[in-house]
């Protein structure tokens, strides 16, 4: 692979960006970002200590008044322009997306970057549609009208699986609205959200509006989670930490806003009815998304037992197809995972399974030419217990978990049966028992017949441990912005009828 991109030189000056000037962190500690298909640093660079968090925060507060002021149509014609930025270098930002997190190219290049570039040119004309309630007179004397204001400085925390994507979904609906950002990309994959921040300012967003710390979660997350300045926390990553952040938020003064978009253990739900091709490419194709290091990704297929047998051979033999290889060939279908640790994380789920499940194929690292890269196959296994841990908890790889069942009942109250309610997927030919899984099945997000595709004009969030609130489409701005009921008198009146309750039938004349 030629490093074209010159990490290096692009981020010589840090990796933080502060108040529209790059710079490096004040923790003291350098960190390597490693490319997880050779094991091979990439670029090391100072972490962000707390003081850095403090600044950012300060350059965001001081920005707030002067953006929170600007016209809709001016924030508006700014994220415009960024989104033709984003595209004029769209070869860069696949290339430093799939360097960092070890993604095949064609899927940075086909998802993540357009993905982006239509976020921002959605928020663009979003920005001048911030409703509220029609004005009137709901109380007969009075008119009534509901203003949606920012909140002020929103503390964003994103995750390593789509940095680019991540940022963009925190950051875009929050400047539309009228806040400023403190963003922590994770630390293993900060380089598009830094790019992403160099865009905005190149295309006019004003210096302090969007402002990025990369630290560790303990040092910079936690003292921007909880920074008194900070009204807002958004935070994407597992269900575990997010628990932590609301703690830590909700203890903070003043109390913030919160937004979590937690875990995820997708039910991929097969009636017996289904096409069985379309049910089976789905089903490879849905867990093995991004090496499967998706939240919303088909984790735990329950088959009716007529498609049992078939779904499971037909998905073994597909998976055995999958290229693993070279993130920047194109032929390349499956590159490694985030790093050596996740692999070895993901290794060990599938390792205890073997215990108490079969490991139909797959459940290893390959060797050869990529064995030191974070890589390990696709896998799928059967034979688990609804309450094991394959099959309850986020592994968070290429990893699927088969499981069948009879009634249409028991295939809908499995498919609720974990913690988890973020997305699922319901696979029938019949549109009364897709209707049927769709009203019932607890996720943010049910599919029909297809299992993956997002787009910017919908909301994307969760049920129950998933965690609240939504990120894209024009819901998202309920999360950014706060409501204000303005209430004029329309009598002119200084003695109003209400007042018998404080004074009674007693007569008072006018100070």
């Amino acid at each position: 692979m030629g490093n074209r991109f010159q990490v290096r030189d692009r981020f010589a000056e840090g990796a933080q960006f502060i108040g529209g000037r790059s710079r490096p962190g004040t923790s003291g500690r350098l960190h390597a970002v490693v490319n997880p298909a050779t094991g091979e640093d990439i670029h090391a660079y100072e972490l962000a200590g707390p003081a850095d968090v403090d600044d950012a925060v300060a350059a965001a507060h001081a920005a707030f008044p002067g953006w929170a002021g600007t016209t809709p149509g001016g924030r508006s014609d700014a994220l415009h322009r960024l989104a033709d930025v984003l595209a004029a270098q769209a070869d860069d930002f696949a290339y430093a997306e799939s360097l960092q997190c070890g993604k095949p190219i064609k899927l940075s290049t086909e998802f993540d970057v357009p993905g982006t570039v239509d976020n921002a040119a959605f928020f663009a004309g979003a920005a001048r549609r911030l409703d509220g309630a029609s004005t009137g007179e709901y109380s007969g004397d009075h008119t009534s009208s509901v203003r949606r204001e920012p909140i002020g400085v929103v503390g964003s925390v994103a995750p390593w699986n789509y940095p680019l994507q991540m940022a963009a979904w925190k950051i875009l609906p929050a400047v539309a609205a009228g806040n400023t950002v403190v963003l922590k990309p994770a630390e293993l994959t900060p380089f598009t959200s830094l790019m992403f921040a160099r865009a905005a300012q190149e295309a006019g967003v004003p210096d302090g509006v969007i402002n990025i710390v990369t630290g560790a979660g303990p040092d910079a997350g936690e003292r921007l989670v909880g920074h008194p300045d900070v009204a807002m926390t958004s935070f994407t990553g597992s269900t575990a930490v997010g628990r932590r952040v609301a703690a830590i938020a909700t203890a903070a003064v003043p109390v913030k806003r919160l937004h979590l978009e937690l875990g995820g253990k997708a039910p991929f739900l097969v009636f017996d009815d289904a096409d069985l091709e379309a049910a089976v490419h789905g089903a490879v194709a849905a867990s093995l998304i991004n090496g499967g290091q998706d939240c919303t990704a088909a984790t735990r297929a329950y088959v009716q037992r007529p498609l049992y047998d078939a779904f499971v051979a037909g998905v073994a033999d597909l998976m055995a197809t999958v290229r693993l290889g070279d993130p920047f060939d194109e032929a390349t279908d499956l590159g490694p995972l985030i790093s050596h640790a996740h692999r070895d994380r993901v290794a060990g789920f599938v390792d205890r399974a073997r215990g108490y499940a079969r490991v139909v194929t797959g459940g290893e690292s390959p060797g050869g030419d990529w064995k030191n890269g974070a890589f390990y196959r696709p896998t799928l296994i059967t034979d688990a217990a609804q309450d094991s841990e394959i099959v309850q908890s986020e592994v968070f790889g290429p990893v699927l978990a088969v499981l069948p069942f009879d009634s249409d009942d028991e295939g809908v109250r499995l498919a609720n049966d974990t913690p988890y309610g973020l997305a699922a997927s319901a696979w029938s030919r019949d549109v009364y028992r897709t209707g049927r899984a769709v009203r019932e099945i607890r996720a943010g997000c049910v599919w029909v017949n297809d299992h993956i595709p997002i787009i910017s004009e919908m909301p994307h969030g969760g049920y129950k441990a998933s965690g609240f609130g939504k990120d894209m489409s024009a819901y998202s701005f309920d999360e950014y912005t706060q409501l204000k009921h303005v209430m004029y008198d329309n009598t002119a009146v200084a003695r109003k009828d209400w007042h018998r309750t404080v004074f009674g039938d007693r007569q008072h004349s006018r100070p």
